[in-house]
């Protein structure tokens, strides 16, 4: 009798055994990408074991990395109903969701993955990706932080956490984050040329500069990296160095309207404003609906003393955006170098109604 009790013992451990090395080789396949292997792998393992919880976790693992999330997400359906407090399946369900644009769901789930596992990191790094796109940015910054805190360190946390501080306006202590990145990887072109934009807001031109030139360094055909330095360039009043890189980032996309428009904004301040005006035309070619455009060759018409091209573009530019005051009080100046004290008085009236407090002075001294 004693013999029989025993096997009755080894049986259930045997299976348990036999269903661990299974679900360990699936994964193995999963991570060396052979997903057709380890779908084929963990549907047998369910067929057998239909109330397998790590199973369907797994195969919704499989079918994220085919980018099948809605599969995905009946999987760890199937896992959460045999185990609602499964803190892995919560967490890649959110995950999935974040892919299908459904963020509040995302961190409906991911909320609740860290309430029964506190020190899940991936969870804290899925739910700051639900919350950055649902622009929580103090929210995201705290989840970030906390999986850095549970660890390991990793480059692309640090840089994330840093992106998040440079749109709260932190530049400061974003440089620390991309810095902490950075020695991390040191062979990311990404990594310096945020770092740049950082210094570059802090007014660090020339710590900017060297960064950029590093991006640079390791990625040549990237154009914004080429702007942005041209953007420092010019803080700097390298204005011909800035041109170059301006140049240089059309060469590698002439499909870039803000390029034209920034490259003409420089050569206006250079007083070449026919050049200024060729690039503002070719921005407009390429987006006419940004009235920034519009603006900016008006004051180069003017300054080529075009009047009733700058007329003609103000006007195209109100079109588009009627509430900026800014537009009609420049248009009414040049109404009045025109001599049309009616129309150009009118402006500047406008002008004023909506904000624009210099109007007031040009009123007084030319409407009468």
């Amino acid at each position: 009798m004693k013999r029989i009790i025993l096997l009755l013992f080894l049986v259930p451990t045997m299976l348990v055994a036999q269903t661990d090395a299974a679900l360990e080789a699936a994964r193995k396949k999963l991570e060396a990408r052979n997903f057709a292997g380890a779908n084929a792998d963990l549907s047998k393992l369910i067929e057998t074991n239909p109330r397998n919880k790590a199973a369907f976790s797994l195969r919704g693992q499989v079918r994220m990395q085919l980018r099948d999330f809605y599969g995905a997400i009946g999987d760890f359906n199937f896992a959460l109903e045999i185990d609602s407090t499964f803190a892995e399946a919560l967490n890649f369900r959110g995950e999935a969701k974040i892919n299908l644009g459904d963020d509040e769901g995302a961190i409906f789930d991911l909320d609740k993955a860290i309430k029964f596992s506190p020190r899940y990191a991936d969870a804290y790094t899925n739910r700051w990706f639900a919350k950055y796109n649902s622009e929580d940015l103090q929210g995201s910054y705290f989840d970030f932080s906390k999986a850095l805190e549970l660890g390991p360190p990793d480059a692309d946390k640090y840089f994330n956490r840093g992106l998040v501080k440079a749109e709260l306006g932190e530049f400061v202590s974003s440089v620390d984050d991309y810095s902490k990145a950075i020695e991390l990887d040191k062979n990311d072109a990404n990594l310096y040329n945020y770092r740049g934009v950082a210094f570059y807001n802090t007014s660090n031109f020339d710590r900017a500069i060297a960064d950029y030139n590093e991006s640079i360094r390791l990625d040549g055909q990237d154009p914004f990296k080429y702007e942005n330095r041209a953007l420092a360039k010019t803080a700097k009043e390298d204005l011909k160095g800035a041109l170059e890189d301006y140049g240089k980032a059309i060469q590698l996309n002439d499909q870039d309207p803000e390029t034209y428009n920034l490259r003409g904004v420089l050569k206006h301040t250079m007083e070449d404003y026919d050049g200024a005006i060729a690039d503002y035309t070719k921005a407009i070619e390429l987006d006419d609906i940004n009235p920034t455009y519009y603006d900016n060759r008006a004051l180069s018409k003017t300054e080529k003393e075009n009047y009733a091209g700058a007329v003609e573009d103000y006007t195209f530019s109100i079109e588009l955006y009627p509430s900026d005051p800014e537009t009609y009080y420049q248009r009414g100046l040049v109404k009045l170098m025109m001599n049309n004290n009616y129309d150009g008085c009118l402006d500047l009236k406008h002008a004023e109604e909506l904000g624009a407090l210099e109007a007031r002075a040009a009123i007084k001294k030319n409407c009468k």
